[in-house]
């Protein structure tokens, strides 16, 4: 024993040094931006539940929907189309007269009276076919020939 244990005095001790701690390396995700924390983190400790997010979440795209709504589209645009404008009426007259043209008068307003039952855009083409016309404009007094439908219709020369 030593001196100082006989005399009663405690022997300073040695500072036993810890063992150390493992050190925690922080690591930030992968391309997130440093700022400061927002109020609402820092008193709460998390976002808020209303909080929008940075990016809207994408709705993944349904292929076959999206084809079937383009082939009922079409079906629905071809029916439509037989059906509204399937029927033109009848077919351009083939007999002819010839009518002088008055006043107002214009070629659409002929083909309707004279051909009222035909589509008048086919009845218009076929007047100006006949009467080898490149203008629409009419002078009164001019003679046409023009389709009719009925025999009767026709101006008696």
């Amino acid at each position: 024993m030593s001196i100082l244990a006989e005399r009663g005095q405690a022997r300073p001790a040695i500072p036993v040094p810890a063992p150390p701690r493992p050190v925690r390396v922080l690591r930030g995700r992968r391309g997130e931006v440093h700022r400061p924390p927002t109020r609402a983190r820092v008193v709460a400790g998390r976002r808020p539940a209303g909080a929008p997010c940075a990016a809207p979440r994408r709705v993944p795209v349904r292929w076959p929907w999206l084809a079937a709504l383009a082939v009922a589209s079409c079906l629905v645009i071809t029916g439509l189309g037989l059906l509204g404008g399937g029927s033109a009426g009848a077919p351009v007259p083939e007999r002819t007269a010839a009518v002088s043209v008055g006043q107002g008068d214009t070629l659409a307003s002929l083909a309707a009276r004279f051909a009222p039952d035909s589509d008048p855009g086919a009845v218009v083409a076929r007047i100006k076919e006949l009467n080898r016309l490149d203008q629409t404009v009419l002078v009164p007094g001019l003679s046409l020939t023009v389709p009719v439908a009925d025999p009767s219709a026709a101006p008696s020369p």
